[in-house]
């Protein structure tokens, strides 16, 4: 099947199929527009596309997969190192200036399944972004796994208003309604206003979005028709998971993924939804956490059809990413429930504290911080001490009067006694990234 299946399908056309900003595309006027783009396009090495949230960079990116190039999503906010990096480290040509009222009738052979579709820009801790290269039936399999999951068909309309140059926002938000055959409205911005007026099926957002659409309690129950609430790309603080519970009468699905594995985890549509969970793995994906001896939690390790085919250019960084039996090694900790379900605690680099002979995930203690009535943002990290090897320091966004002793209280009386914070920093804000990720390297000393 090809991977973009339901593009080229005559039935359930519609002239607003595609709809970015306000600007609504037929299938057959995406699928025209995008073949002129192969047309011109063919044979390049990559294509880079200035992936800003509109029609035009959803023509281009399926242009670029029509035409078997691979695109190179580039973020629209990149500074002029990071562009020149990424242009100079794939080698793709910049695309010239996409018109939607143009027509190409693309006819040139299928391309190979294991080709690749994307090269995909990710950070690390440390040095230049990597380039993932993420084959074409990698992305097939990932969405034909969700729509499964999900119970994902062409009779859904998916709503989102993400950034284009991610997994979650392009392959999920974007080739998905293409594979699937469902209608996409994409809103410009992910606003609680935006998201009540589009009245979808199956909206896809990050925690940030999820927790102001708890804030707007008439846009949030405007989302009680809806069949579907997603949150990725970061974990959803278990108070923002139980108001939208109340607020529009259903539990969110949350998944988990990586730029490197596409979506592996989720909660179902017909399964069981916990706070805290990311759910069981997808069809064809298999799991393992790597834990030392009598420890709960450990660095996530997986296999399957989704992942990808290595980091452009970098042979040793691809070797160490995988364990010596071919597992992928996520630098993710998590717990594996009894009945399999997943909890994702945090990253090894920043988020396993090591505290008096104690294996933490700070993920455990940000949700208990994040129960508190009055604290609205949390991040946790160990910092070296002494005596401990690492103390528990949390950096908090609070309102009204409350004290660093009470929250250390609070925190102490919800988990085990080792597990609270020996210092509270508040702050205004937490430094976050476009995907609403808290970045904790950028946190004052502790």
């Amino acid at each position: 099947m090809p991977l973009l299946a339901a593009l080229t399908a005559s039935e359930g056309d519609r002239p607003d199929a595609v709809q970015v900003a306000g600007v609504a595309l037929s299938r057959e006027q995406l699928l025209g527009a995008a073949g002129a783009v192969a047309a011109r396009i063919a044979g390049a090495p990559a294509v880079a596309v200035d992936a800003t949230a509109t029609a035009e960079t959803v023509v281009a990116v399926v242009g670029g997969l029509l035409a078997g190039v691979p695109v190179v999503p580039v973020p629209p906010d990149s500074g002029p190192a990071e562009r020149e990096h990424i242009l100079h480290d794939s080698g793709a040509v910049p695309l010239p200036p996409v018109d939607l009222a143009e027509r190409g009738d693309w006819a040139r052979p299928g391309t190979r399944p294991d080709a690749t579709a994307f090269i995909l820009y990710t950070s690390g801790t440390t040095g230049a972004p990597k380039g993932v290269l993420m084959p074409r039936q990698a992305v097939a399999a990932d969405l034909d796994a969700l729509a499964e999951a999900w119970e994902w068909t062409a009779d859904d309309t998916l709503v989102h208003g993400l950034p284009l140059f991610h997994v979650h926002g392009l392959v999920l938000g974007v080739l998905g309604p293409l594979r699937i055959g469902s209608r996409l409205l994409h809103t410009g911005r992910p606003t609680p206003a935006a998201y009540a007026a589009a009245a979808g099926t199956l909206y896809f957002g990050v925690p940030t979005v999820w927790s102001r659409v708890t804030q707007d309690a008439s846009a949030a129950r405007a989302l009680r028709g809806a069949r579907l609430l997603v949150s990725g790309s970061a974990p959803l603080p278990a108070p923002v998971f139980r108001d939208l519970e109340a607020l529009t009468g259903q539990r969110p699905v949350e998944r988990y993924g990586m730029t490197e594995t596409l979506i592996t985890v989720s909660t179902r549509a017909g399964g069981e939804r916990r706070p805290g969970s990311v759910g069981l793995p997808l069809p064809g994906i298999r799991t393992r956490v790597a834990a030392e001896p009598g420890a709960e939690i450990g660095e996530l390790q997986l296999t399957g059809p989704t992942l990808f085919d290595g980091y452009l250019g970098r042979p040793e960084a691809t070797a160490a990413s995988f364990t010596e039996d071919g597992w992928f090694r996520t630098g993710d900790i998590a717990a594996i429930e009894p009945d399999g379900m997943h909890r994702i605690v945090g990253r090894a680099s920043t988020d396993l504290i090591k505290s008096g002979g104690y294996r933490i995930g700070a993920g455990e203690v940000e949700n208990a911080l994040l129960d508190h009535p009055s604290v609205r943002e949390a991040a946790v990290i160990g910092a070296p001490h002494a005596d401990l090897g690492q103390e528990i320091v949390a950096y908090v966004v609070a309102e009204g009067e409350i004290g660093e002793r009470e929250l250390i209280d609070f925190v102490a009386g919800h988990l085990s006694v080792h597990k609270r914070p020996r210092k509270v920093r508040f702050l205004d804000a937490l430094p976050r990234n476009a995907m609403g990720k808290p970045q904790k390297r950028l946190l004052p000393p502790a």
